[in-house]
């Protein structure tokens, strides 16, 4: 058996679908294919037609014929079973069998063909096996994608580390301008300019006037402790902007003149951990969780772990010879563990956090983000302790999908910044959000559709969102991803006192408490 091409085409000779399986010119495939309508006769039942040089086996498809072309040596009952295997995978590939669904299927249908002949022979395969051997992945084009992604984070580490470097320069170099100009104060100086911002030393322009920089330096030192106000950036913009707006920055200006400190930040971006604000008692005691959390789409709790760390903030000398009394809150399911360098026994018997060695202090330092003290780790399957469930419910309708999302909070829980990506398969258009709690996002480049809600608290503990795309398996839609932070742990430890080594009176101290997802999933 030798099939030289396999092919559909209309009752006129029009190829639309052709695959040759040896050398063959296009003018010869092309005379083969318009001269079998004329050898079709009307009103026979046969299947097949000679000719001096070639074999057609064909089946008629509506207005279309599929044909193997062979040659009159080939075993006919053999070319019968290719034709009917043939015929089954047009059908599982094309659901309308004229030229615009053959059109749009073919690339899929010449895959299949490839799978089912091979160098004109018959390979010993199903429909089944056909359709896994075309869907399967590529192994180097994985390799790809992890590899830049790989690449991709390393460039973000190095973009956050000299971001980080910027942002210590510039806070030395305004530690050193307000340390010059502390003198010039004390002195009854009106500031370096004159009200036009000339320079009485070079005589060169300033950048401001004398009278804004001093009103700076009392501003800083009339308004010690008093709290400060954050300044956070608008969520929603038109592009890209590398600076605030001139009312921004006049607004900022006026807060700064009538004695308030300012301290910027900027919202949380996707993936993002939570920037939290620098130290301003002695001592801060931090509790960080990170949720690893995989539920089934159907039901039910795949995996659930959940680390989770406790750090020490110590910004002077003097108050790092300390130990911290505790209280863990005694959760059956978390498992705690010391750093080595902490006393076991001294933890064990009297949930006090001190070092081996009591005439060592403790690491200061505002720059980092602190020494961890204690670490602990829950793994359970009990689905009641999710804090976070999220259904969705796609249903095809002709040549469209409904998709409904529903998300619950339980009690107890209030979260921040919650982002729910929904993966979809590369659309032309944006996906239509019929309804939504909350603000939505499409991203063509990753064609991900980004749910996103500021905070859920008592008032929005559930929540839902429906859209409409065109027909897609609902498997395509899944794993749906899911982040945010909140300040409620599930560990419920509370930091008693502190417990100063040399004697005197205890550090004053502050506890901050925060909960992110590293990894949460529906599959």
């Amino acid at each position: 058996m030798v099939v030289l091409a396999a092919s559909i085409i209309s009752k006129s000779g029009k190829a639309l679908v052709s695959r040759q399986f040896i050398d063959m010119s296009r003018i010869r495939i092309e005379g083969y294919l318009a001269a079998f309508p004329k050898l079709v006769g009307t009103g026979k039942q046969h299947t097949y037609v000679e000719t001096e040089n070639v074999r057609y086996v064909y089946q008629p498809m509506e207005s279309l014929y599929l044909l193997l072309v062979t040659n009159k040596h080939s075993n006919i009952v053999e070319d019968l079973e290719t034709l009917m295997l043939l015929s089954k995978l047009v059908g599982e590939y094309c659901y309308s069998p004229d030229e615009e669904g053959i059109g749009k299927m073919a690339f899929e249908i010449l895959f299949a063909f490839d799978e089912v002949i091979s160098l004109g022979h018959k390979e010993d395969v199903t429909v089944s096996q056909v359709k896994q051997y075309c869907e399967m992945e590529s192994h180097e084009e994985r390799l790809h994608k992890l590899v830049l992604q790989s690449k991709i984070n390393e460039t973000k580490d190095l973009m956050k580390k000299k971001a980080s470097e910027i942002d210590k320069s510039k806070l030395e170099k305004n530690r050193t301008e307000k340390s010059g100009f502390r003198p010039l104060q004390s002195m009854g100086s009106t500031g370096f300019g004159s009200d036009t911002g000339i320079s009485s030393n070079s005589g060169s322009f300033g950048s401001g006037s004398g009278f804004g920089l001093n009103a700076e330096i009392e501003s800083s030192s009339k308004n010690k402790g008093r709290p400060a106000v954050s300044a956070v950036a608008p969520s929603k913009g038109l592009g890209m902007k590398l600076g605030k707006t001139q009312k921004a920055n006049q607004f900022l200006e006026s807060l700064k003149a009538e004695g308030e400190v300012i301290v910027e930040d900027a919202r949380p971006s996707m993936g993002s951990k939570p920037a939290a604000p620098p130290p301003s008692d002695p001592v801060t005691l931090t509790v960080e969780e990170k949720l690893n959390v995989t539920l089934k789409q159907d039901g039910g709790i795949k995996n659930f772990d959940l680390q989770g760390t406790l750090s020490l903030q110590i910004l002077n000398q003097d108050d790092a010879f300390i130990q911290i009394e505790i209280e863990t809150g005694g959760h059956p399911g978390i498992l705690f563990k010391t750093h080595p360098n902490i006393n076991k026994e001294l933890f064990s018997n009297d949930n006090i956090l001190g070092l081996k060695d009591p005439s060592r202090p403790f690491p200061t330092g505002q720059a980092t983000d602190g020494v961890g003290l204690l670490k602990w780790r829950m793994q359970v399957a009990d689905e009641s302790l999710v804090p976070f469930s999220i259904n969705c419910w796609p249903s095809v309708s002709g040549n469209q999908t409904y998709v409904n999302l529903e998300y619950e909070v339980p009690q107890g829980f209030n979260l921040q910044n919650v982002i729910i990506s929904i993966p979809l398969p590369a659309l032309r258009d944006p996906p239509n959000v019929q309804q939504i709690d909350g603000e939505w996002r499409y991203d063509a480049r990753k064609s991900l559709l980004e749910w996103s809600i500021d905070l859920i608290d008592n008032s929005n503990r559930s929540g839902a969102m429906e859209f409409i795309i065109p027909a897609v398996d609902p498997a395509n839609l899944f794993p749906i991803s899911v982040q945010f932070s909140s300040t409620t742990t599930f560990c419920d430890l509370k930091v008693l006192n502190i417990l100063p080594i040399k004697g005197g009176n205890p550090p004053k101290f502050s506890q901050r408490r925060l909960l992110t997802t590293e990894n949460y999933q529906v599959v």
